[in-house]
Order: structure tokens, then sequence, then C-alpha cells
């Protein structure tokens, strides 16, 4: 085997490791948080503080009846959760999470696939999602799951508009569509102490990113795609067992990889400053990842603080919100970075 399959499966192994462990955490993470919130108690008894309580959720879910709808379009219900996962396990391919480094005396990029269209693949993977809630709501021959199906549809073709001119206005003072080239640009500082990050120049496009980001995610207050007092569960009413539990990680797969994508964006990625990048290979490759997953991390947390903090939005709110806030934002935003790359400001 070359050198170069190892290296990608190494780390491609290092990616999925925190991609697959997001779930669990997370829903442990989830109902604490919700309970700290809520002043209650939370899951408390599996394990030492709960924390054991994803591992009996996911022995739950192998173990529950898996039920088909007699009326449902079968090939189709049964690929739609497994569409779910395929955008988040493949965006995170272009995002770095280190340093060039030296591995017995070749050069290896801290980034599984780094391609000159980097950007635009993340992007044009990244909009495979709605294939799958829309095969779900259709193939369910259930009146919710299509409304829910509908929804969904329409929300995240709305908002990815915005989101991708927040990022393409990241893109144009760097010159290029590659994310190691973002945070390289975003290593110095200024005054010598303040990081140079992305998130001060462009702070109009990293919030139409936010909020665009949990519409794309489906979370509240944009979770109308699976609102439980209007639609049952949404697009997933008629799913149960596994099935069920993929629609599940793959949302918290796509909340770990547009965190990872706003961090590597706004936020210098992979880098902090004060941190020496210097020294055996695994040693930086290991620091690189650990700040990017303290990002990440830091990200999800706030996805979990407004889910239990903002009430539903109704469908045409969420829709003017969209159209006539966010957009007409982004374009603002581009035009002024563009403006201002031009001017040699930026």
């Amino acid at each position: 085997m070359s050198f170069g399959i190892v290296a990608t499966l190494g780390k491609l192994a290092a990616w999925l490791t925190v991609l697959l462990a997001t779930a669990p955490i997370m829903l442990w993470v989830e109902r604490r948080g919700s309970a700290l919130i809520q002043d209650r108690r939370g899951p408390n008894r599996v394990g030492p503080l709960g924390l054991f309580q994803g591992l009996a959720d996911a022995v739950k879910f192998l173990f529950k009846e898996d039920i088909v709808p007699a009326g449902a379009d079968r090939p189709l219900y049964l690929l739609a959760p497994i569409l779910a996962l395929v955008p988040a396990l493949t965006t995170f391919v272009v995002i770095p999470f280190g340093p060039v480094v030296e591995v017995g005396g070749r050069a290896v990029n801290l980034i599984v696939a780094g391609v000159d269209t980097g950007v635009l693949l993340l992007l044009a993977l990244a909009s495979l999602g709605v294939y799958s809630l829309v095969m779900a709501g259709y193939s369910s021959n259930n009146k919710y799951s299509l409304l829910g199906a509908v929804r969904a549809s329409a929300q995240m073709i709305s908002y990815e508009l915005a989101l991708t001119l927040s990022v393409v206005a990241v893109l144009i003072p760097v010159g290029s569509f590659r994310l190691d080239e973002v945070v390289a640009a975003q290593q110095g500082t200024w005054f010598g102490f303040v990081p140079q990050w992305n998130v001060a120049p462009q702070i109009v496009g990293f919030i139409v990113f936010l909020v665009a980001a949990f519409a794309e995610t489906n979370r509240l207050p944009f979770d109308l795609p699976e609102a439980e007092s209007e639609l049952v569960a949404g697009y997933h009413t008629e799913y149960s067992s596994m099935k069920f539990a993929l629609f599940f990680m793959g949302e918290y797969m796509s909340m770990a990889t547009l965190s990872a994508l706003a961090a590597t964006l706004y936020f210098g990625g992979w880098h902090l400053p004060g941190i020496d990048y210097s020294g055996p290979w695994a040693w930086v490759a290991l620091k690189g990842l650990t700040v990017l997953v303290a990002k990440i991390a830091v990200f999800m947390l706030f996805f979990v603080w407004v889910r239990w903090s903002f009430p539903r939005f109704r469908f045409d709110q969420l829709m003017r919100l969209g159209w006539k806030v966010l957009l007409p934002l982004a374009i603002f935003n581009l035009v002024a970075i563009a403006a201002l790359t031009v001017a040699g400001v930026l």
C-alpha cells in the first residue's frame, strides 16, 4: 500500500472518529443542557451523571421493531435514511485540521481532499441533504410526512442562497477556494494580540451564515419540517428503529460539519495564536485537531442553547426572514467585501 493511501486513510480515520462520536456525545449534552436550562435533572440513571444514556439509546434503537408502511414506496423509503448521512460524512473531507507536517521525509497536508475547488465541493455535497428529506416525506405515503418534506425543501433551498453568498464573501479577499488557504490568511494578529480572524471584518456575513446554518440543519427555532404540534414528526413520522436513528445521526453530523466550516471560515480553523505548531507530526496533528474540535464544541453548545431558549417561528416568518432579510444582507455583505478588497483594505 502506497504512502499516499495510508496517509489519506489515517486522515479519514481521524475525522470519522470525531463525527461518529458526535451523536452519542451531543445526545447527552442536549438532554443535560435542556435540563439545566429548564431547572430539571436530566438523564442521571445510566452510568455516572447519565453518561451512558447515549449507549442505552443506541441499544434501544437496535432492538426496536423495524416497521415499513404497507403503502410506502419501498426503494425510496429505504434509501432516504442512508442518503441523510451522505452529506455529513463527505463534506468534512475538504476541511483542514492542521498544518502541513513531515512524515518520513514526506510532506503531508492535514486535509483529506486538498482539491482546488474545496469550498465548491463542500457546498455541492451539502446541498444533497434536501433530497433525503424529500424522499422520506414522499415515500412514506403519509400526508404529514409529505408536508414536512415540502417545508424542508422550501426552507433549505431558501436559506442555501444566503449561506452560499456569505461563504463566497470570505473567499474574495483570499482569492482561493481552498479552505487551508483561508486558514492561512487568518494566522496573523492585530495590535500584537488580537487574532486576525474573519469574524471581525465580516461580522455581517458571519451572522447570516450562523442563522442560515440553523435553518439548514432544521434546528429550533427553524424546525418547521418536523414541528410536532403541526406535523406529528414531519418527514420521519413513519420511520422507526435504526432508520430513525440514521436521521438523528445525520442531523448532529450536519451540525458538526457546519460548525467546522464556521470555525474554519471565521475563527481561524485549526490555528490558535500562542500555540507552537512545531514538533513531531503526530503531536502537531493532535494539537490542530484538538483546537478545531474545541471550536466545533463551542458552536454545538450554542446550537443547544438556542434550541432550548427560543420559540419556533411560523413558516411565513421563516420564509420572510430568509428572502427579505438574510438574502439582502448577504448580497450587501458580498458587495461591500468585494469593494473593500478592490480598494486594498482587506
